[in-house]
């Protein structure tokens, strides 16, 4: 894709100062001590990576709303999957399964640093891969305070393990509704 074409995706405000060779490319951030300090931090990163902390930086607003829509249908797949584990015939659940195993599937790097005690440093080439590995282990967690609305179907976070509603409205509603 053409650079000019790329930066107009991204930076739909301001764009910013940018030359380019053949392969070769310059920003012009002279006078500017943050993005001068952006650019010595991540010289050796790729720039698709660097002008994502610039200023005007931004995501498209229809690729941010098919984002969380995916990351939702993932939600609901796997909760459904276990929640009418009994109901469901073998087909409904090859489709949950295909469509769990549809989500990411770009691992971040890694690396291990000796500090006080060897440790696993992540390498997350992106803000949707970083949040895509943190929604994954929130799935996976059987502790994980990541529940389904039983009235409403909206997800949101329990203080409790017993809690299954979002709000004491939802909770309201759904025993006046079944009656329990």
């Amino acid at each position: 894709m053409d650079t000019q074409k790329y930066l107009s995706y991204f930076f739909p405000f301001e764009k910013p100062d940018f030359f380019k060779n053949g392969k070769d490319s310059l920003w012009n951030i002279n006078g500017d001590r943050t993005m001068i300090s952006l650019a010595m931090t991540f010289r050796k990163e790729p720039e698709a990576q660097v002008m994502c902390f610039m200023r005007n930086y931004a995501e498209r607003y229809d690729w941010l709303e098919q984002t969380f829509q995916d990351w939702s249908f993932t939600f609901l797949s796997s909760f459904l999957f276990y929640e009418e584990d009994e109901e469901m015939d073998e087909d409904t659940r090859d489709i949950y399964r295909q469509g769990m195993a549809a989500f990411g599937g770009i691992a971040p790097n890694y690396h291990i640093e000796l500090r006080e005690r060897p440790t696993i440093v992540w390498d997350f080439h992106s803000l949707l891969l970083a949040i895509q590995m943190m929604f994954s282990f929130m799935l996976a967690d059987e502790t994980s305070s990541l529940r389904l609305c039983k009235y409403c179907m909206k997800a949101f976070f329990a203080k409790s393990d017993d809690e299954d509603f979002c709000t004491p409205a939802c909770e309201a509603n759904y025993e006046r509704e079944n009656g329990s």
